[in-house]
């Protein structure tokens, strides 16, 4: 039995990566990777940021499926909880405060590292990735214990590095452009003044934040060939299955706003996802529409566990198998860590190219042609003929626990 692994980015978004089309270079060894790949061109998250995308990465469910509630519902089944009782080691570091111990993420890892007793500072309010694979090596080398025969182990590992504010080390930054000569003090003004506001007006100051965005993606790249060469030093890459993936993305202007808020637009919630098998020999690019809710299915069925019925998702494996079907996402409306006082809910529902957008807010319907508008500029709800037919999938989701 092969192990599996999780490797999940924060704040990664799709078009940073060459193999979907980015000509920069900034991620060198992840696409160094596509041979033994399979890339899924239209995966999507479930929500726009953290708390509104991981309940589908880990667990499966949607964030609003068990009400709104800021602790994890124990109703959800955490993929840590499934494989534990299957008799897989299972092991989970990293530096996101939302998915802490504090909200519950703990249940059902035999190791779980969640950083939040570790001091930070304010310009990189998170444990980075090299400090992470330290705890990854040190653990790994305790549970293989060098030996050829140990117990087949679930290893989810979470990266904040790309996450703002965006204050990269400067060999980074002149990786992405040598003639931005802020200091990290400057920069991280920049964050405050600019990114935190939500000023667009500014389209060079928002240049600017992207290319330090950018840097970050350059640097955590570093990190992702550190932690394949421990898997490789602990002799596990050879057994190891390996997804990556994002919980969502980061906008810069697309649609009038900075960072992720709660919008549904494809910068932030189409996402990159990539199955890694180290004896395949050709990359596969599947156009299926998948969701991030499929990763805990497919991480159950790559183990030979049996399906967990609370899993609203389908296995990526094999393809052939997975239903064609439309995808949701859905989230509580906010700007910035502030949600916009009651509680109003955000919605979208993707089938072939025709993405259709709720917002309780200001109960406003956006519809979009994602085939000839992929930037989704032309709202068409007003024009398409069957709009009202894509309103219907929408329409039960919301406030569905208050009925």
């Amino acid at each position: 039995m092969k192990n599996v692994v999780l490797l999940t980015i924060d704040a990664l978004r799709k078009d940073a990566l060459g193999c979907y089309g980015n000509k920069s270079g900034l991620i060198p060894f992840i696409d160094s990777l596509q041979n033994k790949c399979i890339r899924f061109t239209k995966a999507h998250s479930p929500g726009p940021y953290t708390q509104a995308a991981f309940p589908g990465i880990l667990t499966s469910s949607y964030y609003l499926e068990y009400g709104r509630q800021k602790m994890l519902s124990r109703e959800r089944v955490l993929i840590s909880d499934a494989l534990k009782k299957a008799g897989i080691a299972t092991a989970g570091f990293h530096s996101n405060p939302y998915l802490s111990n504090y909200f519950g993420w703990n249940r059902g890892w035999d190791v779980f590292y969640d950083s939040m007793e570790d001091q930070v500072d304010e310009k990189v309010p998170y444990i980075k990735a090299g400090e992470i694979n330290k705890k990854v090596s040190s653990w790994l080398s305790s549970h293989t214990g060098g030996a050829v025969e140990h117990k087949p182990f679930f290893l989810w590992v979470h990266y904040m590095d790309v996450h703002e504010p965006y204050v990269p080390e400067r060999r980074y930054i002149d990786v992405v452009d040598p003639s931005i000569k802020l200091n990290e003090e400057e920069m991280f003004r920049l964050f405050k003044d600019v990114l935190l506001k939500r000023d667009v007006a500014d389209r060079d100051a928002v240049e600017v934040l992207k290319k330090l965005y950018c840097a970050h993606v350059r640097e955590i790249d570093e990190g992702v060939r550190e932690f394949f060469g421990i898997l490789e030093k602990c002799n596990d890459l050879k057994d190891s299955v390996i997804i990556i993936t994002s919980d969502h993305g980061d906008e810069f202007g697309e649609h009038g706003g900075l960072s992720h808020d709660g919008k549904m637009y494809e910068e932030l919630v189409n996402v990159p996802l990539l199955i890694y098998e180290p004896a395949r020999e050709t990359a596969e690019v599947s156009d299926l529409l998948v969701s991030t809710l499929d990763i805990p299915p497919t991480i159950v069925y790559l183990f030979g566990v049996n399906p967990v019925d609370a899993f609203e998702g389908h296995s990526l494996i094999p393809l052939e198998d997975h239903p064609l079907k439309g995808v949701f996402g859905e989230a509580v409306d906010k700007h910035g860590s502030k949600e916009k006082g009651e509680e109003k809910e955000v919605h979208y529902f993707l089938e072939d190219d025709l993405k259709i957008i709720y917002c309780e807010t200001d109960d406003s319907w956006e519809l979009y042609d994602l085939k000839a508008d992929p930037k989704e500029l032309t709202n068409i709800i007003n024009t398409y003929s069957a709009a009202e037919d894509l309103k219907q999938k929408i329409k039960p989701r919301v406030r569905r626990n208050q009925r």
